[in-house]
């Protein structure tokens, strides 16, 4: 890495020019550093606006899952296997879904390796167990905070390896030039946090070739929000430098608590807690699925299997499914405007038509688990307790006793299954820009529990493969890439600039512009839409992304880095608005984790030919802020190069990273 320093439009900043910039510091993008370490690519750097920060760092449920290739040997499998099911999920490459089953075992063994405490038997085999969307019993966990150790062990390694890190710095524009029919990225713009909290306005300038983005999902778009504060997302950032994103249709939902930001998943539910909900007030309890189930037994078989089955998921809404209970919670909340608790201090009661609570009335299936679990204590916090100590932990650390206090719960926004197109390298439409982690869209429809985490691991390793085998170029020189950003720095100094002195009539602040994204966003974007609800959305999401600019407004440079993350928030929920609302013309039904209604509030599945499942949705924005939509067909998964002499042959001369 070198450094100079330059003006540009009368502003001294420095600028450092490196081969590779890893920005963010999440689970994914820290793996992306390691692996381009072991494969012998040190001209790196890491820009993140919190070292510790993120999705990675703060997620988690009662057990949360890593999904991998079954490595233990009680269940046949292997990486066609998962590369099907995969693929299954709906919505997914061929090729993606098998690179991600291939290097599954690849990338989950370099975790233990550098000290992930994944459990193993005294055989060495690494037992799993079924997670969402899995029959295989793949899923692995290493705790409640699984990607925090990852992120610990990761970070480590980064430490010991002295990789340079620049912190805090939140990266505001990618940097690009014209390459024929090709844009590519040339480097980043950079705001000095450190130095707006102190009312300073400073920024500095990252030459480089290629540019791993690992900053995570669009946490910041809604109202109802399992992610992390923090993690607001900046995927915006590539969609205004014109990169193509697919499958922004597909989120996923699930019942989380709301004061501690936490899924209510896994033990949570198969404990059987007690739903309750209360007027604003706290008053006027009652226990609200006693109305639409037809006996305990039911009602409670549909709690436990919540524990599996977390993500909403529309096919399981009908016949007393286990999304039925988020159907009722949302009504419980958003149409009767009341508050919804789980309670783990008394068993369910179903009153005078559904009898009270006992072991007896459980189905098989709950009362066999908690028997093997020998978590047949008398209340629900009891069985918690002895069935998974840690999850009961984590709320009292942070303030919450289960023992005597109730757990606010909603329906929230949890993981993006869509993000920014990337190749079988990962590697976007922008040359040299490879999105890893949750801002790649690889995910599809439907994905298994944990699946999200293999898939940062594994496009990390993969975009370091094809970065040091074939973009091992120096950066362009200081000069060279002042002349070609020039421009496009100038415009970003003139916004920050702009910002402190919008006119007072037409001011709108950085709080009341962060409101009006999420009320939008979960309002007509979250597991139940409704078409003319996302047009008008949408409509109104690109009016307010158009003249965002000239309205938004700071009180000084400690409100810099906000207006800049709800430009970003702006137009990213313009393009999810925009690809929701196009699905649905499209005449696309309920699907994955959100519900379709008309507007006397029926609903149903896409029919097995519908358009929108045989196709990807790709959305990009030009550079007048108008969007482009294209139905892509979707690749198959390949056969592979099975012969072992032109796969020996291809990896020697190099052509298989091309």
């Amino acid at each position: 890495m070198t450094e100079d320093r330059l003006t540009i439009a009368g502003v001294q900043m420095p600028v450092y020019s490196v081969n590779t910039l890893v920005v963010g510091s999440g689970a994914a993008a820290l793996a992306a550093a390691v692996w381009l370490g072991d494969f012998g690519q040190h001209d790196i750097a890491i820009v993140t606006e919190s070292w510790g920060g993120g999705t990675s760092a703060h997620a988690g449920s009662d057990k949360q899952t890593y999904y991998k290739l079954a490595l233990d040997g009680r269940v046949p499998d292997s990486a066609r296997l998962l590369a099907e099911d995969l693929f299954a999920g709906g919505s997914m490459h061929g090729d993606i879904a098998l690179c991600e089953a291939r290097h599954s075992a690849q990338a989950f063994y370099r975790l233990v390796q550098l000290g992930v405490p994944f459990p193993h038997d005294r055989y060495g085999g690494f037992p799993g167990y079924r997670t969402d969307h899995d029959e295989r019993g793949r899923a692995t966990s290493a705790g409640p905070r699984t990607s925090q150790q990852m992120v610990a062990a990761l970070s480590k390694e980064i430490v010991a390896r002295r990789v340079p890190l620049f912190e805090p710095w939140q990266v505001v524009s990618l940097l690009t030039a014209d390459d024929g029919d090709r844009t590519r990225v040339i480097g980043v713009l950079a705001l000095d946090l450190a130095g707006c909290a102190v009312g300073e306005r400073r920024f500095a300038l990252f030459g480089a070739v290629n540019v791993v983005l690992g900053t995570g999902g669009p946490g910041g778009m809604y109202a109802d929000s399992v992610y992390p504060s923090e993690q607001t997302g900046s995927i915006g950032v590539a969609l205004r430098a014109g990169a193509i994103a697919q499958n922004l249709t597909e989120s996923q939902y699930g019942l989380a608590s709301t004061a501690v930001r936490w899924n209510v998943s896994g033990s949570y539910q198969q404990v059987v807690p007690r739903y309750v909900s209360t007027s604003a007030d706290g008053s006027d309890a009652r226990e609200f699925l006693n109305d639409e189930f037809p006996d305990l037994g039911t009602l409670t078989a549909a709690v436990f299997r919540k524990g599996y089955q977390w993500p909403f998921d529309p096919r399981r809404v009908r016949e007393h499914g286990s999304s039925l209970i988020d159907m009722l919670v949302h009504r419980e909340r958003i149409e009767r405007g009341r508050r919804v608790f789980l309670d783990f201090t008394q068993n369910p009661d179903g009153g005078a038509r559904l009898g009270p609570f006992s072991l007896g009335v459980l189905h098989d299936e709950p009362r066999e688990y908690l028997e093997k679990c020998g978590a047949t204590g008398g209340t629900p916090v009891e069985r918690l307790a002895r069935m998974n100590q840690p999850a009961l932990d984590f709320y009292l650390s942070n303030g919450v006793d289960l023992r005597r206090d109730p757990l606010e719960i909603a329906v929230c926004a949890q993981h993006n299954n869509g993000g920014l197109a990337g190749d079988l390298w990962w590697e976007s439409s922008i040359g040299g820009l490879f999105p890893v982690g949750e801002v790649n869209g690889s995910h599809g429809v439907r994905r298994p529990g944990g699946a999200s985490l293999n898939a940062g691991q594994v496009g990390a390793l993969r975009a370091a493969m094809r970065i040091a085998n074939r973009r091992r170029a120096d950066p362009l020189a200081a000069e060279a890439f002042t002349r070609a950003a020039a421009d496009q720095v100038a415009a970003f100094l003139g916004l920050a600039h702009a910002f402190q002195h919008t006119q007072s009539g037409e001011r709108q602040s950085v709080d009341d512009v962060r409101r009006e994204i999420q009320s939008r966003t979960s309002r007509a974007g979250a597991h139940i839409r409704r078409l003319d609800m996302a047009r008008e959305a949408r409509d109104d999401a690109w009016r307010m992304c158009r003249g965002l600019d000239a309205r938004a407004w700071v009180s000084g440079p400690g409100e810099l880095p906000d207006a800049f993350r709800n430009r970003d928030l702006a137009l990213a929920h313009a393009v999810y608005l925009t690809a929701i609302t196009e699905y649905l013309e499209r005449g696309g039904l309920s699907r994955g984790s959100f519900l379709v209604v008309d507007g006397a509030g029926a609903w149903g599945l896409n029919p097995p030919d519908a358009f929108v499942d045989g196709r990807i949705l790709e959305v990009s924005v030009k550079h007048d802020l108008t969007p482009r939509t294209e139905w892509v067909t979707i690749r198959p998964i390949p056969v592979g190069d099975a012969w072992f002499e032109t796969a020996w042959k291809a990896y020697r001369d190099g052509t298989v990273f091309d």
